[in-house]
């Protein structure tokens, strides 16, 4: 027979583990959020004309003696691809930065500005989305914490359990639909945003695997919050069952 502590003890680690889960989500969650690396990839800039003395291949050279001189004829060396410079850009939900080769410095903008206008509304729901995202996962966590430390009775750990559950489950539905309302947005804003903007190749940054980690492990917490709360209902069924067979054996042979 297990020990009484054995169950009790099973419980408290899968409690433990479910508020891991969901405290690793919170903080993957919030990060991504804030940052500006879900989409990275590169810009194809026509280069500017060299100035003084510079020779870099970041800008165009040409053989004139005189840069001033508007009548003198300009021969540029440049031709087809070797005219443009690659800049490195990176994207998130609140701005888009771009690099400024020159100068070793970013240039930032407002991403929700560079959207299209008929997606805007798509944006501000998916970051409104992720907003309650974060606060679902925010009291899922503060719920579990309860539930490990505060010591209650059985049935009030239940409730807190099941509470937890909903809370979490809820969570992980609106992180998947505001991540993916996002990525609609941002292939949207490639192919209809402005002529300054658009990339030339793109792919995904670590901030968007990051917010996809962070529902993973909202998920995980959830379906461990379930599995100890259905162990416990389980258990609680099986002490029953015993307890009767044992009620009705002591009434079928009484103590003389």
């Amino acid at each position: 027979r297990m020990p009484a502590s054995a169950p009790a003890a099973d419980g408290r680690q899968r409690a433990s583990a479910a508020f891991s889960l969901s405290f690793l989500s919170l903080v993957f969650s919030v990060t991504a959020f804030g940052s500006s690396h879900w989409c990275e990839g590169t810009r194809k800039v026509a280069k500017p004309f060299c100035k003084g003395q510079s020779n870099g291949d970041h800008c165009i050279r040409f053989n004139s003696p005189d840069a001033n001189n508007s009548n003198a004829v300009q021969y540029i060396w440049e031709t087809g691809d070797d005219k443009f410079v690659e800049r490195r850009f990176h994207a998130g939900i609140w701005y888009s930065c771009e690099e400024i080769v020159d100068e070793g410095d970013e240039k930032c903008r407002s991403f929700i500005s560079l959207t299209p206008a008929t997606d805007r509304g798509v944006l501000w729901l998916s970051i409104v989305a992720e907003l309650l995202y974060i606060i679902l996962l925010l009291t899922g966590a503060i719920l579990m914490a309860v539930e490990m430390f505060y010591y209650s009775t059985v049935i009030d750990g239940l409730k807190i359990n099941a509470f937890s559950a909903v809370v979490t489950v809820l969570a992980g539905l609106l992180g998947m639909v505001a991540h993916m309302m996002y990525t609609t947005v941002f292939q949207m804003t490639v192919n209809l945003g402005p002529e300054d903007w658009r990339p030339h190749t793109w792919d995904y940054g670590w901030s968007y695997g990051l917010a996809w980690a962070s529902f993973a492990c909202c998920m995980a917490a959830a379906v461990t919050t379930i599995n100890k709360y259905t162990k416990t209902i389980l258990e609680f069924k099986h002490k029953r069952k015993t307890l009767e067979r044992s009620l009705k054996i002591k009434y079928k042979f009484p103590d003389h």
